[in-house]
């Protein structure tokens, strides 16, 4: 009795040929065929982010900006004795985040924008045809990587804040909102920076247009002299993003009554920056490489 051709093929090896009247040339490969999901790409982003000297330069400077100029300002003060009057040593991170925010903006653009740049994100897309999940990957190890990082410099220079600057003891939700807070307002920040850079497409063009975003609402505030003004002034001084990380260390509105305080600047970003990611996924969806 003759075998079938199609089991014949089956009676193979994997790995070799298998001639048959159907598939002479057929070949069956040893290695395991599955389909790609989220953690495939999750490992190649990690993978990325990890082995560009960007990352370690912006992170590492975002730390050392947050460690000396915190604890420099916690000098100065503990020496003018305010402590003793005041509870101003949680709030002396601010010093530190503002300038530290630009590391993360720079980092957060270039994530996803160098790769346009250098199109290497052909590759990327090639390897991963789902604008969706390379979108989701970057985003998800981008700020898990620096809210890690953020929330342990930030409780750490918090701690030595109040360690040389004394004053009364701060609440739990202050504690909480001066390291968990403080990382995730840093993070979500380099996240909508990394959803402008998936838009804009251009490093030097998405940093400019972050880092207006975080000064010029107040440069334009300084300007508005005139009654008719006064309270798009206030709205500018009251939400821009220096404005909005003060508010994150006070348990009331910083800036009057309506002003953002406690989490609300947390949330306030949240709602922006998922905004900004959904425009990025139909940018990348309409946009070819």
């Amino acid at each position: 009795m003759t075998t079938p051709p199609a089991q014949q093929a089956s009676s193979h090896a994997p790995g070799s040929y298998a001639p048959d009247a159907y598939a002479p040339d057929a070949y069956v490969s040893p290695i395991p065929v599955r389909r790609a999901h989220l953690g495939d790409a999750l490992a190649s982003e990690w993978t990325k982010i990890r082995s560009v000297r960007s990352t370690l330069w912006t992170l590492g400077v975002l730390v050392l900006l947050m460690v000396s100029i915190g604890l420099g300002v916690a000098v100065l003060v503990a020496a003018s004795g305010v402590g003793s009057e005041s509870d101003p040593a949680l709030g002396l991170g601010f010093f530190g985040i503002l300038p530290g925010s630009i590391c993360v903006i720079t980092l957060g653009v270039l994530t996803i924008a160098s790769e346009y740049g250098t199109g290497m994100i052909r590759t990327t897309l090639t390897a991963c045809p789902s604008r969706g999940r390379v979108l989701a990957a970057k985003s998800i190890v981008f700020f898990l990587l620096v809210f890690a990082i953020t929330t342990v410099t930030a409780t750490l220079v918090a701690l030595a804040q109040y360690a040389m600057v004394g004053g009364p003891v701060p609440s739990a939700g202050a504690w909480l909102r001066a390291s968990v807070g403080v990382g995730l307002y840093v993070a979500l920040l380099g996240l909508l920076s990394l959803a402008v850079g998936a838009i804009i497409r251009h490093s030097a063009g998405a940093i400019t247009i972050m880092i207006g975003v975080l000064l010029l609402p107040l440069v334009a505030g300084l300007f508005m002299f005139t009654e008719s003004l006064r309270g798009l002034q206030e709205a500018l001084f009251m939400y821009a993003v220096p404005s909005q990380m003060i508010a994150l260390y006070a348990d009331v509105p910083p800036f009057g009554a309506g002003g953002p305080s406690g989490w609300e600047p947390v949330l306030i970003l949240f709602g922006v920056t998922g905004l900004a990611l959904g425009a990025a996924y139909a940018a990348m969806r309409a946009q070819d490489v």
